[in-house]
């Protein structure tokens, strides 16, 4: 009979053999397996809406959230900033971000950022 407490076979005598022996393969799907859910759930997801211009002229807001991890909310906010530049950089300007609003801040759930901003001359 297999011991669970020290993953030992019993011998012909009944005394406690060595450990039992892994197959190769089994050792390397299983490295497998733990790389790939390590991955996942350290990669997480990041996700931007399209800028929209505000009821004030000349000023534009932008949402992004982010998924996976303790650092879900810097993703979040990396994600925002980054399109607003990107789109003042588009129109040949830079960005000015005036106020962010962040919600979530569990691990393991949504967060996420809208970022209002403004597009100026380069100097």
């Amino acid at each position: 009979m297999f011991n669970v407490f020290s993953a030992r076979m019993p011998d012909k005598d009944g005394a406690a053999g060595g450990p039992r022996r892994r197959s190769p393969f089994s050792d390397r799907l299983r490295n497998l397996m733990m790389a790939v859910a390590m991955g996942a759930s350290l990669a997480g997801c990041a996700s931007a809406t399209d800028v929209v211009a505000t009821d004030k002229p000349g000023t534009y807001t932008v949402a992004a959230s982010a998924t996976g991890g303790r650092m879900a909310w810097a993703r979040a906010h990396e994600h925002a900033v980054s399109e607003a530049r990107d789109y003042c950089e588009r129109r040949g300007m830079q960005s000015r971000v005036m106020n962010e609003t962040v919600s979530g801040v569990e691990v393991m759930t949504t967060h996420a950022s809208s970022v209002n901003f403004e597009c100026h001359p380069k100097f």
